[in-house]
């Protein structure tokens, strides 16, 4: 019984890395997209930035792709408001969370565990 809740746990946490991570490069990919346009770019790189700045803070300089996983889990509501606080532009409530799953994708290539 031990032994298949440990299992039962341990694919749940893979799955849960795996979406994010699957978040992230999507938000990577869409980022750079939009920032094709470069009215948008300098915005959206700014947004990002005040992202990777926070999660700096928020994780440090040494941490795993599960730790980064439980700081995105409650990312939501603090992403909105450090785009809003430091790098507010027009439309940035529509691109917060974009930038926010982007920085966390630049991010997570520092982690420990990192692999493509």
């Amino acid at each position: 019984m031990a032994e298949e809740l440990l299992y039962a746990s341990t694919i749940a946490a893979m799955t849960t890395l795996a979406s994010a991570r699957r978040d992230w490069e999507e938000g990577r990919r869409r980022l750079a997209e939009a920032a094709r346009d470069d009215a948008r770019a300098d915005a959206l790189y700014r947004q990002r930035e005040a992202v990777l700045e926070e999660l700096r803070r928020r994780v440090g300089g040494v941490y795993t792709l599960a730790e980064l996983v439980e700081v995105y889990a409650g990312a939501e509501r603090w992403v909105l408001e450090v785009v809003e606080a430091q790098a507010p532009s027009r439309g940035w409530s529509q691109t917060a969370a974009l930038a926010g799953d982007a920085a966390f994708h630049a991010y997570s290539l520092g982690a420990r565990d990192y692999a493509p």
